[in-house]
């Protein structure tokens, strides 16, 4: 009996370590914490909430977009040339950003999702984070990481201190690619957007950069990371540094600072992975001067 106790809680623990519910991030900033009081070192406290934003550029003028979204499917959008600045409301402005990409079907990935994930949260987040696509979960429900992944998202989150409903999330594409676009209805249907539908896409998620105005953006996986870098080979020679994020098409107004980092579904399956991510998301935190929680939130 006491053999078979033994194997089941051994069997027990081998789960517990592998479950998207792991409190590695907070179980992390909770440890750093500690060695931070026991040494007596300065933590830098949190930022103040920021100031009102100034007013972003446009993000597309109302008739060049509807002229832009009848235009030819067959082929990306030509890169349109840096817009003027003008004042507006950013939020009025990413609601409607967020009404063209609910109805935008200018991509084979348009005609195939069930709902369009422009993105959420907050219009004047410093801190942004954008992945590559929506998964089976968004498709159906047309917010962005909500499943699995998205569980896991929340909890770095909020490892750095921060709310989910404080930063904004997004994705470099806004339909799910399936591996079987007949069968949106079938689990286990991902795949990596191309660069084709990349470029159709990109003018949304950079107006929605251009918009927002972050201080940092951090890339989720090697497809957001070489997307939005400039001049990236792979996602481990783009980690552990600090970048300067450039737009194709849009000014900022200051300088926005990109890292890059695994992907929370990447994490899931391969969990040794996670020190390293909590390592990326650290530089961020003492670029912003963020404080972990010393309890889990």
């Amino acid at each position: 009996m006491k053999k078979e106790l033994r194997s089941l809680v051994k069997e027990f623990a081998g789960v517990l370590a592998n479950s998207e519910e792991d409190d590695f991030f907070i179980a992390a900033a909770k440890e750093e914490n500690a060695a931070a009081v026991s040494s007596k070192q300065e933590v830098k406290p949190p930022q103040a909430a920021p100031a009102p934003a100034k007013s972003a550029e446009s993000v597309l003028s109302a008739q060049n977009n509807a002229q832009t979204l009848k235009e030819d499917s067959s082929m990306p959008a030509p890169q349109t040339p840096k817009t003027k600045k003008i004042n507006s409301n950013k939020e009025a402005e990413l609601n409607a950003l967020a009404e063209q990409i609910l109805t935008c079907k200018k991509c084979p990935l348009g005609e195939t999702r069930l709902n369009a994930v422009p993105g959420e949260g907050n219009a004047d987040a410093k801190l942004m984070f954008i992945g590559e696509g929506p998964g089976f979960d968004e498709d159906h429900q047309g917010r962005p990481f909500i499943g699995r992944a998205g569980t896991l998202l929340t909890k770095m989150i909020e490892a750095m201190g921060l709310k989910r409903e404080e930063v904004f999330i997004a994705n470099m594409v806004k339909c799910h690619p399936m591996t079987d676009p007949s069968n949106p209805e079938k689990h286990g249907n991902d795949r990596a957007p191309s660069k084709e539908e990349i470029a159709y896409c990109r003018k949304y998620i950079e107006a929605q950069i251009a918009l927002i105005q972050p201080e940092f953006i951090v890339a989720l996986g090697g497809v957001a990371a070489k997307s939005l870098i400039k001049d990236a080979d792979s996602l481990g020679a783009l980690r552990n540094k600090v970048h300067t994020l450039e737009l194709d098409n849009f000014d900022l107004e200051g300088k926005t600072k990109i890292v890059a980092t695994y992907h929370p579904a990447a994490l899931l399956r391969n969990p040794n992975w996670k020190k390293d991510a909590w390592a990326d998301l650290q530089m961020v935190m003492k670029e912003m001067g963020l404080k972990s929680p010393q309890k889990p939130i």
